[in-house]
């Protein structure tokens, strides 16, 4: 069967559920215009893929009709005595059109299982004590102490219907992050560790879902 071009647009389903109690995810199909970013196509010239000078990392972008938007992903572990990752998604949205845009949360899933985002602030210091518990802090997170991440703008778990506006001939980073939903989802050998299996997401940019496909070993780890 002929592959279909990865940058066009299309009719794509996406994982937007949570789980269940018996740890299946639950999914919610909805069909929209998308462009896809995914390796199998990179050489395109809508959907490069960039190497930061300063890092190496990879930076996969995808350009239609004026909005060129950029993904990276980078995973680190939650902390020492903690089981997981996290992972950490950071978008930028460079408007170069002469309108605004509107910019909102899509979704993301690890190998088939929904990727939740967390419910996270820059400290916890706003919110009740008895709240600071559930909530995570990005100043505590390696990767956006480094700035990997921007913590500038983000989406969080009690966020997710936010609508961020990128005005015209600007451009602006939005992050957020989940845990990797698996219980194994590391995998380290002599020339390193990496994140197994394949992670989806997708953030919606004036009505357009732009999906990114991150092969595991393309994640960048940005821990300590």
């Amino acid at each position: 069967m002929q592959n279909l071009p990865a940058v066009a647009f299309a009719f794509a389903a996406f994982v937007i559920g949570a789980f269940a109690q018996d740890d299946m995810p639950s999914f919610k199909a909805e069909a929209r215009s998308a462009l896809v970013w995914d390796k199998d196509f990179a050489d395109s010239a809508a959907s490069p893929v960039l190497w930061d000078p300063l890092t190496g990392n990879e930076i996969h972008k995808l350009s239609s009709a004026g909005i060129e938007v950029g993904s990276r992903i980078g995973y680190e572990r939650i902390g020492s005595g903690k089981a997981g990752e996290f992972l950490n998604y950071t978008t930028t949205i460079a408007n170069h059109t002469d309108s605004d845009v509107s910019v909102q949360y899509g979704g993301a899933s690890v190998d088939g299982h929904a990727a939740m985002p967390l419910l996270v602030a820059l400290n916890n210091k706003d919110f009740k004590k008895r709240d600071r518990k559930t909530v995570w802090e990005l100043d505590k997170m390696h990767c956006f102490k480094t700035g990997f991440a921007s913590k500038e703008n983000f989406f969080s778990a009690h966020t997710l219907s936010r609508i961020f506006i990128v005005r015209a001939q600007t451009a602006m980073t939005i992050s957020f992050v989940s845990k990797d939903p698996r219980t194994y989802s590391i995998r380290c050998s002599l020339d390193g560790c990496y994140v197994r299996g394949t992670v989806r997401y997708y953030i919606t940019v004036k009505g357009t879902d732009y999906v990114f496909v991150w092969p595991g070993y393309s994640v960048a780890y940005c821990g300590r």
